[in-house]
């Protein structure tokens, strides 16, 4: 345990119910949150929303609480009882106004109480004192504690971690039970490794889990703008159940030291769920900027006139600061009333300064109607993918507004995750979050470093865009069709996992309304026969292109080759002549378990079926690959006789169709394919 540390706690206190019920919630900043939060001494930092819980005075202690207690145990019989699990996400951050010290730190807690009379500052954290630490089992009800400490200086009754920077878990004290030093696993296809993140240092994610049934504590920290690490970096078996108690208060409490032992303390944002639900998913994009600190103890005198004076200017600048705000709009962006509804809207300038001014050594791909640049947010290092689009007319954009903001909502591990937009005069600008392996295209056609994606890695991507699909067919609050589901536009993660792209094209219906007709748009080789010929989408149209996509990914052969090789009229001839595998990308030299392959054959000419009727459900695909081989027995009637049906459908195809994408004229500001998986 060290003596200057970030400290999550959980502090967990029960009265007696049958069964534990769900609290869920979240904080992305906590402006306008006072009602739902308890702070004894904390505070929201005005105008930014950022919750500080100390500054960086000397021997200060800060709590901040929710402001109903939660339910913690769950009672099995009258007899006996289970503590619940939980999960929680938060960000933190610990600044110093001393580059080479700080403390002590900042806990997240779940506690019997909001208060806790006696306790110390230091090392203590505001929650204990010189008597009560190590209590393990003291029964009073300020004490029963679970915490997870994130050190930063010096080790708390102990000098072999003389740096500190470290994960530990405790139990009802400030010794830890278990660490790790703080960092986190990056994920790739060849191995894992470990990096070190400085916790007083940029604003750093926590993710902390417990299982009831396994009673095992996870805990995972990251850098904020990564993606959670797979890998958590504590994994510690603990039954929390004699620990708990019935309900608990949840929120942070923060200490500061004596000397140069001092940081201020902030969470910028906070999530957490009960009753083995994972904590809802922290919008990293509108997370309160962190302030900047200052030693105002280390200024002289002349400084501190100068502070003053420049102060005054400042309240004079900040007087006019809505008209120039005003004024600016107008002349840079000449915002329409209706655009400053839309809260997803990115600033010009903070895009223009993430991609270094649209610089060309920033670009990483270049789609239909846009560039795409590497994007990284000044204010907290978040990677970010920007497409910049030109138009001469933004006629129709409010529409396409609101359709930006319904697929903004739109949250699941197997989708590319839409941030935002920006519009500035003819530039309109699309914010996506940054997948740093690139498109599966590009990881089988152009093979980076001669790498070849393995079999098992294959069929975990495609495992995981029908996922994605049957969250947008069934699983979400409205119907989307992507309608533009293709190879290119499946983007590979750090660890390797698929994430669906480009909703460029999507659809939106209410569940059970009637699809309307609109123009064709997609991908020659993609497009399912009946949305040629009648312009209505649907989701067995996706299930098509999912279907293409299934051979192609076993195949390694493009939809289209030429204009005589069309890829599902190849599967079905050799599966005809009962010479199916032959069809096997011959880079796996053979290396896949023959009869996960031919599932993912027969089940890819099912999809791309001529007949929509007889296409399975995007749940039907996804039980499929989960081992259901019977259901697939049961929806192949045997009619599989789709040859020619690729060679058809082109014919149908308009013939203005002649590009690899094709889009709708009234949906041309819509994205395509980020090249390069960007």
């Amino acid at each position: 345990m060290a003596m200057t540390v970030f400290l999550a706690f959980f502090i967990l206190y029960v009265p007696f119910v049958s069964q534990a019920q769900n609290t869920n919630f979240i904080f992305d900043g906590f402006n306008q949150s006072e009602r739902q939060l308890i702070l004894g001494e904390a505070s929201v930092f005005e105008p930014n929303g950022a919750l500080r819980l100390t500054n960086s005075s000397q021997n200060v202690i800060g709590h901040a609480f929710y402001y109903q207690p939660i339910q913690m145990l769950d009672r099995t019989s009258h007899n006996s009882s289970n503590a619940s699990s939980f999960s929680t996400s938060f960000v933190f951050a610990i600044k110093s106004p001393n580059s080479d010290s700080g403390g002590h730190g900042l806990a997240f807690t779940l506690s019997p109480s909001p208060e806790f009379p006696g306790a110390q500052a230091g090392h203590y954290f505001g929650i204990f004192n010189s008597t009560n630490d190590g209590n393990a089992w003291n029964h009073r009800s300020d004490h029963h504690v679970f915490a997870v400490e994130f050190d930063t200086v010096n080790g708390f009754d102990g000098g072999s971690d003389s740096r500190g920077n470290h994960v530990g878990i405790n139990i009802n004290g400030m010794i830890s039970n278990g660490s790790e030093p703080s960092s986190y696993y990056i994920r790739n296809d060849l191995n894992s490794v470990r990096e070190e993140i400085w916790l007083q240092g940029p604003p750093t994610q926590a993710w902390i889990e417990y299982d009831g049934l396994t009673k095992i504590v996870n805990v995972t920290i990251s850098v904020l703008g990564r993606q959670k690490p797979v890998a958590p970096l504590m994994s510690y078996p603990v039954d929390l159940t004699p620990i708990v108690k019935e309900s608990m208060y949840i929120g942070f409490s923060a200490s500061t030291g004596t000397g140069e032992q001092v940081s201020s303390h902030y969470i910028l944002g906070w999530s957490f769920a009960s009753n083995s639900v994972m904590a809802p998913p922290i919008n990293i994009y509108i997370l309160p900027v962190l302030p900047i600190e200052t030693n105002s103890s280390a200024y002289n005198p002349s400084t501190i006139i100068l502070i003053s004076v420049f102060s005054s200017v400042a309240v004079l600048v900040s007087a006019s600061g809505p008209f120039v705000v005003y004024k600016r709009r107008m002349q840079d962006e000449s915002l329409e009333e209706w655009e400053l509804d839309c809260p997803r809207r990115f600033r010009y300038g903070d895009l223009y300064r993430a991609t270094k001014g649209f610089k060309d050594s920033e670009r990483v791909g270049v789609g239909g109607f846009g560039v795409v640049y590497k994007g990284v947010l000044p204010t907290n290092g978040t990677e970010l993918a920007v497409k910049k689009i030109s138009r001469n007319s933004f006629q129709g954009l409010r529409e396409f507004a609101a359709e930006i903001e319904s697929l903004g909502r739109l949250r699941h591990k197997n989708l590319v995750n839409l941030q935002g937009w920006c519009k500035k005069k003819n530039d309109l600008l699309i914010v996506y979050e940054y997948i740093p392996n690139g498109s599966l295209d590009f990881l089988l056609f152009k093979r980076k470093n001669g790498l070849v994606l393995s079999w098992e890695q294959r069929f975990n991507i495609l495992k995981g865009i029908a996922a994605g699909l049957l969250y947008l067919h069934e699983e979400w609050e409205q119907v989307v069709i992507h309608r533009d589901v293709k190879s290119s536009n499946v983007l590979i993660d750090a660890d390797m996992n698929a994430r669906l792209g480009d909703f460029g094209l999507a659809r939106l219906y209410d569940h059970g309304a009637l699809l309307q007709t609109t123009n064709v748009v997609g991908t020659i080789g993609y497009i399912a026969p009946e949305f040629a010929w009648t312009g209505k989408p649907s989701t067995r149209s996706d299930v098509f292109a999912y279907g293409v996509l299934l051979l192609e990914v076993a195949t390694g052969r493009r939809p289209i080759d030429s204009s005589t090789f069309i890829l599902v009229d190849w599967v079905m001839e050799c599966r005809q002549l009962g010479q199916i595998l032959d069809v096997v990308d011959p880079q796996l030299e053979s290396h896949y378990p023959v009869e996960e392959m031919e599932l993912v054959l027969r089940l890819g000419l099912l999809c791309s079926h001529s007949r929509a009727e007889d296409r399975p459900t995007m749940r039907q695909i996804t039980q499929i690959l989960n081992g259901d081989d019977n259901l697939l027995e049961a929806i192949n009637s045997g009619s599989m006789d789709s040859r020619s049906m690729t060679s058809r459908y082109i014919e149908a195809v308009p013939s203005e169709m002649t590009g690899a994408t094709h889009r709708s004229s009234s949906f041309a500001i819509s994205t395509t394919s980020i090249d390069a998986g960007r």
